[in-house]
This record gives structure tokens, sequence and C-alpha cells, in this order.
């Protein structure tokens, strides 16, 4: 009776975590086109994501017909939104990119549920640096997603106090509502 029960516990664990919609591999990249808004921003080298290069905000995803995508982008110069579009090389692994900007960078796809959220994970070569991304594609989050990036930042050796909160700046969404930018 106890193996039953154990069985069975096992077996709904198993189907909550499937219905959970988060895929680490065998990624469906068509599914992530679309608009993303940028949530939470970490990295080992904080000034870069808290007043330089890499701290951007993104607008949204494409796919283009080559396999690589296209993130159009929005960053502040002097305080200025400016747009910045990036387009990613394919590497062939699944949901491996690299993208020249701010030095040379590979970034794969840690985590997607399609219809939420999507979790990158960044290395520059030239500087040197980590940099962790979890985009939504509404404005915000729920804690516990906030949360379980933080403990992910944490297991790629970046600290809980060099995560931050783009929800509570501006993001360059006024601009982007307007259609500037």
């Amino acid at each position: 009776m106890k193996l039953l029960l154990l069985c069975l516990g096992l077996t709904l664990v198993c189907a909550q975590e499937g219905n959970s919609g988060v895929v680490r591999s065998n990624f469906d990249i068509p599914e992530i086109t679309g608009e993303w808004f940028s949530i939470l921003l970490a990295s080992d080298d904080r000034e870069k994501i808290e007043n330089g290069s890499m701290r951007f905000f993104v607008e949204y995803i494409s796919l283009l017909e080559n396999s690589s995508l296209f993130i159009k982008m929005h960053t502040k110069v002097n305080g200025v939104c400016t747009e910045l579009p990036l387009t990613c090389d394919s590497t062939g692994e699944d949901g491996v990119y690299t993208v020249s900007y701010d030095g040379e960078n590979k970034f794969r796809i840690l985590q997607v549920n399609y219809s939420q959220h999507i979790i990158f994970y960044l290395e520059n070569f030239s500087d040197s640096f980590k940099l962790l991304e979890l985009y939504a594609r509404e404005p915000d989050t729920s804690p516990e997603l906030k949360n379980e990036f933080v403990e992910i930042c944490q297991k790629y050796g970046v600290v809980k106090e060099n995560v931050i909160d783009l929800t509570k700046v501006d993001r360059c969404l006024q601009a982007r509502r307007n259609g500037v930018a």
C-alpha cells in the first residue's frame, strides 16, 4: 500500500512539473518570437548592467530565414532611449547563439515557457563577464519566477546583489508605446 501511495505521489509531482510549460532543451525557436519585456538583469560585473553597455531593454525577438535571431532592444544614451538592433547568429547548437556587441559573446537559452518567460545566459569573451537575463511576455512577472532567476544566477556565480529589477526603472516603454525609437 505504501508503495502504491509513493508511486501515486511521484506521478502527481511529475505531472505538475510537466504542466509548468518550462522547456530546457529541444527549443522550438519560432515560439520565442514576438514581444518581450526586460524583467531582471544580472552580471558578475555589476557596472556593465548598472550604467554600462549591457543595460538594455528588449522589445521583440524575431527569427530570420538563416536561423539567426534579430533582437530589437533599446538602451539609454545620454538619457535618451536609443534603438539597439542586434543580429545573433546560430551556432548550430540547440538554443546557442553568438553576437558581436561590446566584444564577442556567446549566449544560450537556459529555459523558456513560450507564453510567459525566457532566461538567457551570456558569456562575454572580450571583457570576461557573465550576464543573465529574464524576459517576460508581460511588463512584470511573479515573485516566484524572480526568486528562481536569482537562484539560477547564483548557480552561475552571480551574487544576488548583482541582480537588477528592471521593472522598477524606465525601460524606454514610453518611447515604445508612442512608436518612437
